[in-house]
């Protein structure tokens, strides 16, 4: 069975959708969740769900605990769901290719450093764009530079404000998120 490990700093409803689709599944399974957040919502979820949690600073982050503590659950797949802090070339390198992370935009458009939440949708309405979505790709040291793996658009002409954008994304999180972390893990099911 293949290991997930999640890296989050909110609310976690992304983590626990993860977590409850792999519970289901026979192919994988999230063995962690790891937060920069001590408050973060998503802990909560995480152990009412029985998913060990790992909390740490944003200095362990770059100082080797995180690394040191990611080699003691051995993940094949680390998947960032909302979590806000640019990630180190250190653990990019011992998991080339293995740290995914969700945007909620069309990359390229509304990357780069500070373009998360709220800040994105306001952004994607403040520009009248009639489109915006998903972008789930590989995490390299750049914010939001890696490799495309998937995008899921949706029309947001009916939009007026950016919760409503972040809600019509949010369900594209939702419904597809877990299932690309499937075929990323398995490619050939």
């Amino acid at each position: 069975m293949k290991r997930i490990v999640l890296f989050a700093s909110g609310s976690g409803t992304n983590a626990e959708n993860i977590i409850l689709y792999f519970n289901q599944m026979q192919t994988a399974k999230v063995v962690a969740v790891f937060s920069n957040n001590p408050n973060a919502k998503v802990l909560e979820r995480s152990q009412k769900l029985q998913v060990p949690t790992v909390v740490f600073s944003k200095a362990e982050l770059h100082d080797g605990f995180v690394l040191e503590k990611l080699q003691e659950f051995n993940p094949d797949l680390i998947v960032l769901a909302g979590f806000l802090l640019q990630f180190p070339t250190s653990i990019i390198g011992k998991y080339p290719d293995r740290i995914i992370n969700i945007h909620p935009a069309l990359l390229p458009k509304y990357g780069g450093k500070g373009m998360y939440g709220m800040n994105v949708h306001a952004a994607v309405l403040e520009n009248k764009e009639l489109e915006t979505g998903i972008t789930i790709h590989h995490v390299n040291e750049y914010y939001d530079e890696g490799n495309v793996i998937f995008q899921k658009s949706v029309g947001i002409e009916d939009c007026q404000t950016p919760e409503a954008i972040a809600e019509k994304i949010h369900q594209l999180e939702q419904e597809h998120f877990p299932s690309v972390i499937e075929k990323i893990l398995n490619p050939k099911s």
